[in-house]
């Protein structure tokens, strides 16, 4: 009898002996990427594991299968116009997608033109190339006529992008005197699905949070693979493998502390990245809040008074209160390019168009970028208008919404560009002025004296003149790249107060806490709307998110009322505070 095998649904099976390859046309096994690294060639953890007096504590942890749940499904259409063909995509990456689409197509990415409309959410589904090369290419099969591809969400489930479920397993020796963390062992194991999508990406950054959050005074040693598997492909998803981590990692690092009698804190603070550590990958630690964080989120939820007050409990319902910490890298650099460009054109009513390749999916963005420019400049907020959908034709060149890059990468070509506009500006006043630019500034859409502030002329007059004026017409605009070559971390904590039924293992959140350092906020309220949504998709993916499968690979609850997203039932009012410090790295 013939039995025919499949890899597994799990990464553990499908890497075993014997498990059939499901590409093997290139691959003899499972394993996508296997990657290690060591921090201290001096020691070896094996050496560790032999050092008297040490604490060893083991653990294993394991993350689920969840999906994005953006508002507006995958969509897209494609149609030519002549021997071109214009897609029209939900997507965060337009310009990304235009090369991929060539690409796939073996055609002159010039004869290809991406429009994104304002979108509906993204959360990094979007930030995958998906069914654009395949609109691209039906629309040449039908004489040019509009091709579409809309999914609906049992589709998007299914057939777009889900988290990488990640197992790990983790080995820490402490000495308990002070709670230093002397050396570990790591290896995590990450589900990529059927196709490889970002692939080793985001297993391979999970590793990397776990070397920079916290420092061993030894050595740590770590290996990561990632395994194709019968799922749905997995791909870039919000924190790009760091909640996988931090869930995994702050559970271990109370394990821990726990086995050492030392407070959860205490034990952070005296291993948690500090101001001035350098990377492996080469990225610096340019300031820090995360400190005055923790003791900020310790004042509000009240963390000694109910670690206290909970400690001896007994009972089936029982109260706790508990606490995490994390770093996030402000986009992808050193890893790969990180470049953006932006453009400022004059309107004749004084106001400016600003353009940029960046793209906005909800987050934001084109408001901070409009601060960005109007405060560069000297114009008050209203005179930007910011155009809200990108055109490869038009829109100057940008990578795309990703790795919470846009205020940090995007908005250094934001900057340059407003500054050289300004400058543009200037001079033109100084030609009608007859005084030197030098002594020029902008201030609430007005022209004035540098120093004394006198009035001269305003922006809507100055506009009229360079573009009618019979002697010296001009057409201010400008245009400015910034090719971003660093990086820097963000940090934050979240305490929360839960009450849990032991018996049967329902959780209740009573009381959730997040301090974050952001470094210095450009919009507070749009800064505190983005924490929102994140311990919202954090405490669904703590307590109720899973995506489910049968033994066939037939997703269970690809919808939305069996897939379990919290709402407003179901969470508790959220408490966000921030400490801003000063990064000399950043734009603004």
């Amino acid at each position: 009898e013939y039995i025919l095998t499949f890899a597994s649904y799990y990464v553990d099976e499908a890497m075993a002996e014997g498990a059939t390859p499901l590409h093997d046309d290139i691959r003899k096994d499972n394993v996508l990427v296997h990657t290690s690294f060591t921090t201290n060639n001096d020691c070896t953890f094996d050496e560790v594991s032999k050092m008297d007096g040490l604490v060893n504590v083991k653990g294993k942890y394991s993350t689920p299968t969840v999906q994005h749940c953006h508002i507006e499904n995958v969509i897209h259409y494609a149609y030519m116009e002549d021997d071109r063909i214009v897609i029209v995509s939900s997507t965060q990456i337009p310009h990304i997608a235009r090369r991929v689409a060539g690409q796939a197509l073996g055609i002159p990415w010039g004869k290809i033109r991406v429009i994104k409309p304002y979108i509906g959410g993204g959360f990094g589904n979007k930030q995958e190339v998906l069914y654009e090369p395949l609109v691209a290419y039906l629309t040449t099969q039908v004489g040019g006529r509009p091709v579409k591809i809309e999914l609906d969400r049992e589709e998007t489930f299914a057939c777009s992008r889900v988290r990488h479920a990640i197992d790990f397993e983790m080995d820490t020796y402490v000495r308990p005197e002070d709670g230093r963390l002397i050396g570990r062992k790591y290896c995590g194991k990450s589900n990529q699905g059927g196709y490889a999508s970002h692939g080793h990406a985001i297993g391979a950054n999970a590793a990397n949070e776990y070397r920079m959050m916290y420092q061993d005074e030894k050595v740590l040693e770590s290996e990561t693979y990632t395994v194709y598997t019968n799922k749905t492909s997995a791909g870039a998803m919000r924190g790009y493998g760091i909640p996988q981590i931090c869930f995994s990692m702050e559970c271990h690092m109370d394990d821990v502390a726990r086995a050492i009698d030392m407070d959860p804190i205490k034990f952070r603070k005296a291993n948690m990245m500090k101001l001035g550590y350098m990377d492996a990958s080469g990225i610096y630690c340019h300031s820090t809040g995360l400190e005055e964080c923790i003791e900020k989120g310790k004042e509000i939820i009240k963390w000694d008074e109910l670690r206290e007050k909970y400690k001896n409990q007994t009972g089936p319902i029982r109260r706790g209160v508990g606490m995490a910490i994390f770093s996030y890298k402000t986009g992808v650099h050193p890893i790969s390019l990180e470049t953006a460009s932006s453009r400022v054109i004059l309107n004749q009513d004084g106001s400016v168009n600003l353009q940029m390749g960046a793209t906005e999916i909800g987050q934001g963005a084109d408001t901070a970028f409009s601060q960005m420019c109007a405060e560069t400049i000297g114009i008050t907020f209203d005179k930007v208008n910011i155009v809200s959908f990108q055109d490869t034709d038009v829109t100057p060149f940008d990578t795309g919404a990703y790795a919470s890059r846009q205020s940090y990468v995007s908005g250094g070509a934001v900057k340059k560009a407003s500054v050289k506009f300004k400058q543009r500006v200037l001079d033109y006043a100084s030609y009608m002025l007859k005084i030197s630019a030098d002594n020029l500034d902008i201030e609430d859409n007005k022209i004035v004296h540098k120093t004394t502030r006198q009035f001269y002329l305003d922006m809507e007059t100055l506009a009229m003149e360079a573009f009618y004026s019979l002697d010296r017409s001009e057409h201010i605009t400008a245009e400015a790249t910034n090719h971003c070559k660093n990086n820097t971390y963000s940090f934050g904590c979240t305490f929360a107060e839960v009450e849990v039924d032991m018996a049967i293992g329902k959780v209740e959140t009573l009381n959730i806490v997040n301090v974050h350092d952001a470094g210095t906020l450009i919009n507070p309220q749009l800064a505190e709307a983005q924490v929102h949504g994140g311990m919202h998709m954090g405490m669904g993916y703590a307590l109720s998110e899973e995506l489910k499968y049968n033994k066939d690979g037939k997703p269970l609850n690809n919808n939305l009322l069996d897939y379990k997203m919290d709402t407003a039932m179901d969470t508790p009012d959220f408490k966000v505070d921030f400490v801003e410090t000063h990064d000399p790295s950043a734009p603004y």
